[in-house]
């Protein structure tokens, strides 16, 4: 795994050599380094950024470490995306192996300062975007492993969610995100039925305090992002940050490498067995 002070390596027949992987939201942080993991096991990248800079840059470092990659930017809520995503992958690399639904962002308030597009926008992201992304490959999903079958292959493919503690239980400030995260949980369960028999395992990792630019320390100013025409602040009270790393039980904050690792578990050929399930990264954080 690499941050963005090491290079790249591709290891030679890695666990994922051939696999072609759809990531969303990979141009930064927790999906980045998500693209470098599965990348450095020998996976073919579809890379996704709202950026379309930042993504092609993903792409890019993959390529010149030896890899294979593209970038299918853009909003992963718009609704002609899913299709776009699904059909530039089998293009590209002939088929689909891997689909991480990761991209997201924060949008906080309470309940009461909480607008319908403050929550409809939470929803779009986490909840709705990767439904149609899942819906756009399952026909894909469906004729190639029926003609897997019919040849007598057992072929696996891997559908990772990006879930939350908050999802899980609940945060303050965060009735949309929180609400979002948990249905995606019902998602993942759901298509792990509908799915099993075409050999499709789908997981879901919840995420806990992972050091992104959505959980950096608010300084003097509080910073934005600009997410399709909104300026979203980003952003936590130094105080919080320490209050919070103090009740995780191995004393810190999550790197992006480790979120990413752990999303690898639910792609390596050791997790085609396992499906349905959701795994907890938070360095033993039980809220």
């Amino acid at each position: 795994m690499t941050d963005n002070n090491e290079t790249l390596v591709i290891q030679p027949h890695g666990k994922l050599e051939k696999k072609v992987a759809l990531i969303t939201g990979s141009g930064r942080g927790i999906g980045r380094a998500i693209a470098l993991k599965l990348a450095s096991e020998g996976a073919r990248v579809v890379v996704n950024d709202l950026d379309p800079d930042t993504g092609d840059a993903v792409a890019a470092e993959i390529a010149e470490a030896g890899g294979d990659a593209i970038a299918i930017n853009g909003s992963v809520t718009e609704e002609a995306f899913p299709e776009r995503f699904v059909q530039g992958a089998l293009e590209a690399f002939g088929g689909i192996d891997i689909i991480v639904n990761n991209a997201g962002y924060t949008w906080d308030a309470t309940i009461g300062k909480m607008t319908d597009d403050m929550f409809q926008a939470m929803l779009d992201v986490h909840l709705v975007a990767p439904f149609r992304i899942l819906r756009a490959a399952s026909e894909p999903i469906r004729i190639m492993a029926k003609k897997e079958a019919s040849e007598g292959h057992e072929v696996f493919r891997k559908i990772v969610n990006i879930s939350s503690i908050a999802g899980l239980y609940g945060n303050a400030g965060q009735a949309s995100y929180s609400s979002a995260k948990a249905s995606l949980l019902g998602l993942t369960r759901t298509l792990c039925k509908e799915w099993g028999r075409y050999k499709v395992n789908v997981n879901a990792v919840a995420f806990g305090l992972i050091e992104t630019r959505l959980t950096q320390p608010i300084e003097e100013e509080q910073k934005t992002i600009e997410v399709e025409g909104r300026a979203i602040k980003v952003g936590v009270q130094p105080s919080l940050l320490d209050t919070m790393a103090r009740t995780i039980p191995l004393g810190r904050a999550g790197h992006p490498q480790e979120a990413a690792d752990a999303v690898y578990l639910f792609c390596a050929p050791e997790s085609n067995y396992i499906s349905g399930q959701m795994l907890v990264c938070g360095g033993g954080l039980l809220m």
